[in-house]
């Protein structure tokens, strides 16, 4: 069985703009494609056999950055990997949705709200990205790099019992064979990553 470290991609523009993203498909910012050549450093030496990613630009470009620069085969797209649909809130900043729907986001970041306005719900989202997580986590490579999006490794540590916290750009979290939580993974400048953005 395979190890997986899941890594959030690279900032894109719409991070940069603080604007709710979902499955809409910004590129990455300038910031971003830096950070995702800076991660190939700290991601040498994993013994990464290849790379999965989201389809999704700002995934995709983050993901061909570092396997380019690790040495190996293009990633493999998987669609599955996409973020959560946010419906409504796509494109939208957070003060123009807390605007607009008074009390929601604060209902949403403690767990009372099933879905975003018309966006993907708890549970269908939680089985489409666990459903590629164990199939992944099956495969005989020994580590595989999967590279996604926040809110889809944190539907994962939440569906394994995992206290994980927030995901700023490349940053991720291991899953061990079974698959069960393992530990953070983060850039050696975790400080400038905790600056970062976290929406959606």
């Amino acid at each position: 069985m395979a190890r997986l470290l899941l890594l959030r991609h690279g900032q894109s523009v719409w991070n940069a703009q603080q604007r709710w993203q979902g499955q809409a498909d910004p590129p990455l910012s300038p910031a971003g494609e830096a950070q995702a050549r800076a991660a190939a450093e700290w991601l040498a030496g994993h013994g990464f056999d290849g790379v999965v990613t989201s389809d999704q630009q700002r995934a995709r470009r983050t993901a061909e950055l570092i396997a380019d620069a690790l040495g190996l085969p293009p990633p493999e797209l998987e669609p599955g990997l996409q973020e959560r649909h946010v419906g409504d809130w796509s494109g939208l900043t957070v003060e123009e949705v807390t605007t607009r729907w008074p009390g929601q986001l604060e209902a949403w970041r403690e767990g009372h709200l099933e879905r975003p306005p018309n966006g993907e719900g708890h549970t269908e989202f939680g089985q489409r990205v666990m459903e590629v997580v164990e199939r992944l986590a099956g495969r005989p490579e020994s580590a595989l790099l999967v590279v996604t999006h926040g809110g889809v490794i944190n539907r994962v540590g939440r569906a394994l019992g995992a206290k994980w916290h927030s995901n700023f750009n490349l940053c991720g979290w291991w899953i061990e064979p079974g698959p069960t939580p393992g530990e953070r993974a983060a850039p050696p400048d975790d400080e400038v990553q905790a600056a970062a953005t976290t929406v959606l």
